[in-house]
């Protein structure tokens, strides 16, 4: 397939169809952030639990026709917040139209995610290696938004003990993997103590997927 035309200095390969596109998110970003208070306000973040009993340093919600949750049952997708018994909010048109544009800008078109996962993040939370495998459909990529403090992602390889590389991300940077990189471990390092004018000592997460 081939790339559409994106700022070469602005683009970085990570492993085959992975790529950081360093600031594609910030020029959306305002419209974002008013469409990301908007969902919490309908389905406020929270720490879940993970299938062996530990709470997550991490508080997730979600928005679109799918949501992931964890907690003693495992993990899996599910249509209705277990907290409100009522539908997910709505991918918000903002949302939809950044992950589609991003995931082109990688190189797979015609990416329709029906899930976000909203992560917040605080000092000194992060994220065990782990790959994304509770999605049914492994052809559509992975859309990644980092808004707000700094953070290091990690990007390893198809085997757990692949040592991962570190990627700095700031606010606006957008990773996408799909393809032969679909299912490699990643994670997040233990967020600096730092801060950001649009979201004081928070990074959010944004993570796009096709889960049915």
């Amino acid at each position: 397939m081939t790339m559409p035309l994106f700022e070469l200095e602005a683009r970085l390969f990570l492993a085959p169809d992975a790529w950081l596109l360093r600031g594609f998110a910030a020029r959306h970003a305002c419209g974002v952030l008013d469409a990301l208070h908007t969902v919490i306000a309908a389905a406020p973040l929270r720490n879940m639990l993970t299938p062996g009993g530990q709470r997550m340093s991490v508080a997730m919600t979600n928005c679109g026709a799918l949501g992931w949750v964890s907690d003693r049952g495992g993990y899996r997708y599910v249509r209705d917040d277990p907290q409100s018994r009522l539908c997910w909010p709505a991918m918000p048109t903002a949302f939809m139209q950044l992950a589609q544009s991003a995931a082109l800008a990688a190189g797979f078109a015609d990416f329709e995610p029906d899930a976000c996962l909203i992560n917040r993040y605080g000092i000194g939370d992060k994220l065990s290696l782990h790959r994304d495998e509770d999605e049914r459909d492994f052809q559509q990529p992975i859309v990644s938004v980092s808004l707000g403090i700094d953070a290091v992602f990690l990007f390893g390889g198809l085997a757990r003990q692949d040592r991962p590389r570190r990627v700095p991300l700031a606010h606006g940077d957008v990773v996408v993997w799909g393809g032969q990189s679909r299912l490699n471990y990643h994670g997040v390092a233990a967020i600096a103590p730092a801060g950001h004018p649009s979201t004081g000592d928070y990074r959010f997460n944004l993570t796009f997927r096709r889960a049915a």
